[in-house]
């Protein structure tokens, strides 16, 4: 379902777009210490509904599986690298070199996403590739 074209650049923009809304997510679900924080709780309602319209726009042109592991990897990664910074919580140096390894898969199945040499291009038909056209 992957492809090269401007849509598919657009669709891993707003699934970047979607991880960052999972962030933010998670922090003020963090924030709202179980939902009895009214504003931290309202904050992370928002969050949620952004994040899931994000990721289902995404997922309009990107594989599911491929899409929801990295929307997955980035709100993770994200959300264990800054919530030191929002929260009394630590980052060893331990963690933070797994987080790296979390951000190194998230990149690399993007550039699994670009179709090699050998693909077919989407617009030819299979009989005509076939026939030497």
């Amino acid at each position: 379902m992957s492809s090269n074209s401007p849509s598919a650049a657009n669709s891993w923009l707003m699934l970047l777009l979607a991880g960052v809304f999972e962030i933010g997510y998670a922090l003020s679900v963090g924030g709202s210490h179980g939902f009895t924080r009214l504003t931290w709780s309202l904050v992370a309602v928002v969050f949620f509904l952004l994040t899931l319209w994000a990721l289902s726009v995404a997922l309009r042109t990107i594989d599911v599986g491929i899409g929801y592991a990295v929307w997955a990897g980035i709100g993770a990664a994200g959300a264990a690298a800054l919530g030191p910074v929002f929260f009394d919580e630590s980052l060893t140096a331990v963690q933070s070199l797994w987080l790296g390894v979390i951000i190194l898969g998230v990149v690399w199945l993007k550039l699994a996403d670009k179709p090699s040499s050998t693909e077919q291009p989407a617009d030819q038909p299979k009989a005509a590739q076939g026939a030497g056209v």
